[in-house]
């Protein structure tokens, strides 16, 4: 099973509780560790482990902000294929000027349901499956549309370019469904992740155990945000739930233009 799967069924608050979790235990087990070898070893000296503790903690962070930068990455591909969206379906619906009656004002009421649906799975993410289904439908339509009158409009240049917009609005849908789900952090990265910050708190929690320091309170506020930065991360490449969504002003605004079209 694909790791990013396993992820997204699990919500985002349960997701920072079992990461703090894992951070806060793996920061305890290392301490117990490092006191008890204390222990047992009072009269020899323990060789230095602050500066490999230092060079974890440096690992962790550059693959902490590897990660972030793929998820910041892909955020901003999302922002700027809804702005080509917006734009590629606003050219359409201009563009259907050029279509004869009655075909003209079908199109126009097919794309009009298009950008609704469009503003309603954005509100609704758990909608997504049923609204490809229904855009995948408008696309047959409006293709079979183009279709038909192609016999009738060969040598229209503008028909053309009628014909080239549509076919913008097609490909740009599999591009922001392809970005959005498949386009995803790789389970390895998760993976290696977590594997670097379970090593890495544990060897924290054996140099406090080592010395004397740390303690319940510091463990606990290390775990907690260390999981807020894990989960800013996890929020901005999930992109359906929590805050880092893409704002839709855009579509909404041209579902509110094209409402109030006369055509």
């Amino acid at each position: 099973m694909d790791i990013n799967f396993a992820f997204d069924k699990i919500p985002l608050p349960l997701m920072y509780i079992i990461t703090t979790a894992i951070v806060f235990l793996s920061i305890t087990i290392g301490f117990k560790l490092g006191n008890y070898i204390r222990q047992r070893k009072k009269n020899k000296i323990e060789a230095p482990t602050g500066t490999i503790i230092g060079s974890m903690l440096g690992l962790l962070a550059f693959v902490l902000a590897f990660t972030f930068g793929l998820a910041a990455s892909r955020f901003d591909s999302r922002k700027q294929l809804l702005l080509d969206e917006v734009n590629a379906i606003g050219t359409a619906y201009l563009r259907t000027d050029f279509l004869a009656e009655p075909e003209g004002s079908e199109t126009r009421k097919i794309l009009k349901r298009y950008v609704d649906i469009r503003v309603e799975v954005a509100r609704n993410p758990a909608e997504l499956s049923k609204t490809l289904v229904e855009s995948e439908e408008l696309h047959r339509q409006l293709w079979s549309q183009v279709t038909s009158l192609s016999r009738k409009n060969n040598d229209s240049v503008l028909f053309g370019l009628y014909a080239q917009s549509l076919n913008e609005v097609i490909d740009l849908q599999e591009k922001r469904v392809t970005v959005f789900l498949v386009y995803r952090i790789p389970g390895s990265i998760w993976m290696v992740l977590y594997f670097v910050m379970i090593l890495t708190m544990f060897s924290v929690g054996y140099d406090f155990g080592q010395n004397r320091g740390g303690g319940i309170l510091i463990s606990l506020i290390l775990s907690l945000v260390f999981s807020a930065i894990l989960l800013l991360v996890l929020d901005i490449d999930r992109g359906a739930e929590g805050m880092f969504k893409v704002n839709q002003s855009p579509m909404v605004e041209l579902q509110q233009k094209l409402r109030l079209s006369v055509k």
